[in-house]
Formats: C-alpha cells, structure tokens, sequence
C-alpha cells in the first residue's frame, strides 16, 4: 500500500501525490478525502473525524485501517481549535493527537507517514 505523501503546501492550497486541493483535506494511510466539511469552521468535533475513527464510516471506499496517530493542521495561523469531546474520542479509541499549524503539520505527517500508521486532517486557510 502506498501511504499518500504532501509534496506542497501554501495558504489555501496542497499538493498530494500530484493532485492539487483548494479545500481542507483528510488523509488516511490509503487514501485522501477532498473538501473536507466540518460543523464548524474553527473547531474540531468528533463527527468530524468518523472516517478516522471509525475506518468503515461512508464516505468513499472504507479502508479498515485505524491510524495510531492523527495529526490536525489547525490552519495557517492555529486558529482551528480541537474540542475537548474530540481529544476524549480519540484518546478513547487510542489515537494519538498532534495539533499544529498546518504548515508544520504537513512536515510531521510527511516524517511520519513512513514510520507509523498516520492520519492527517488538515484545515487549508486560516
């Protein structure tokens, strides 16, 4: 299985494996779901991670895979904020949390992607 791999990143935009987005994105270790929709623009709920933490969630072909770890771009400037409900979830179902910048972000998944089974949700702009 190829794991998917950030080759760019700017405001408002990424590059992975060759496609670019113009709207947030989720990475999964087999697979990317492009315009990525939330409840809320500038926080982070649980059900807005169902195809992370639960793998067989519809949206695209499931995948099965569960990630040891999630890493949340939190945006250009940090100003996408993880809920506590959703730090619980995820601590519950055993998946690690790093929250960055997204620029910093796409750098820790790219070390990462390799290493350890990986998620990314990744907020593009602000």
């Amino acid at each position: 299985m190829r794991v998917p791999e950030i080759q760019s990143y700017r405001f408002g935009q990424i590059v992975i494996d060759g496609t670019t987005h113009t709207k947030d994105v989720i990475i999964l270790p087999d697979r990317v779901i492009g315009n990525w929709w939330r409840q809320e623009g500038h926080a982070l709920y649980p059900g807005d991670l169902a195809d992370i933490v639960d793998p067989s969630a519809p949206a695209g072909a499931p995948s099965g895979i569960r990630p040891q770890v999630l890493i949340v771009g939190q945006g250009a400037y940090g100003r996408m904020r993880v809920t506590p409900e959703t730090r619980q979830v995820l601590q519950t179902a055993g998946i690690e949390l790093i929250a960055q910048p997204t620029e910093e972000a796409c750098q820790t998944y790219n070390h990462l992607r390799e290493q350890r089974t990986v998620a990314a949700a990744l907020h593009l702009t602000c």
